[in-house]
């Protein structure tokens, strides 16, 4: 499917995690060992904020990542505390940039490793329950972006975690009816600047892998050799589908039906359950 990443901490360059890691986003690109494919080389795209309060940059491309020559060399040149990577393995869907994660509507940031199972036979429905006045932005084909403006569709500029319930809920009625089974498999995250959501969830149980870090300051007390646990700070925390490093207690697997709310050094976890509209 894909793979993906969240960061929030003092500002770090990007090289850090995406590329300078052990087992880093770029060398999941070619070898994941937790997804469900090895590969994942039908995109990618990194979204970062240089003001939580302006709206986030981006850089995506439909090449692999591993062969994008400008990726390592704006990896190496921005530094930023908040932004998400994606590395893309497309699934009913074209490989084109606006297919491409992470998807952007005014300061949040959507990313998106799963599926809706059968989304030829729902994507009408679905498209179709977005809020008209959001419906001119979708720009690409894929489920991960419908779902995004779903969420957006029933509030999650002002309510995250009961709009990505709702939108699930919505998604798993739908699928349902068109005699879908387990219509939707999903972990997402969505931020805007200042709060990283994250979620991991699935109609049959059985959810993509998603990890998050322990205490910063627990693996500096552990490891105090090691500069890139230092520079992150005590209150650094990512999000997830693989571990970066081979650490003994740096990662902590999400539980399935479970979200995550990361505001700062404050992370709280709360139990998943998709709630209609």
């Amino acid at each position: 499917m894909c793979r993906w990443l969240a960061y929030t901490g003092n500002p770090i360059q990007l090289e850090t995690v995406l590329f300078g890691a052990q087992h880093s986003l770029i060398d999941q690109s070619l070898h994941s060992r937790l997804g469900q494919t090895t590969t994942n080389g039908d995109g990618f795209g990194i979204g970062w904020y240089g003001n939580p309060t302006d709206i986030p940059f981006r850089y995506r491309c439909l090449h692999p990542a591993w062969s994008d020559r400008n990726l390592r060399e704006a990896a190496r040149a921005v530094k930023a505390p908040l932004f998400v990577a994606h590395i893309r393995a497309a699934t009913d869907t074209p490989a084109q940039e606006t297919n491409c994660h992470p998807f952007r509507y005014g300061r949040w940031l959507f990313v998106h490793n799963g599926l809706i199972r059968d989304y030829p036979k729902v994507r009408r429905d679905l498209m179709l329950a977005i809020d008209p006045d959001l419906f001119a932005s979708v720009e690409g084909s894929t489920d991960s972006e419908v779902m995004f403006f779903l969420a957006l569709t029933f509030g999650l500029e002002s309510a995250p975690v009961q709009a990505l319930e709702r939108m699930v809920a919505l998604v798993e009625e739908t699928g349902r009816r068109h005699g879908v089974e387990h219509p939707l498999n999903m972990t997402v995250c969505a931020t805007d600047g200042e709060q990283i959501v994250a979620v991991r969830y699935s109609s049959e149980g059985a959810s993509r892998s998603l990890f998050h870090s322990t205490s910063i300051r627990q693996l500096c007390e552990l490891y105090p050799e090691n500069p890139r646990i230092k520079a992150a700070g005590d209150d650094a925390f990512m999000v997830l589908s693989e571990p970066l490093v081979d650490l003994q207690g740096a990662w902590e697997e999400i539980p399935e039906s479970t979200v995550i709310v990361a505001r700062g050094p404050a992370i709280e976890h709360y139990s998943f359950k998709p709630v209609p509209a």
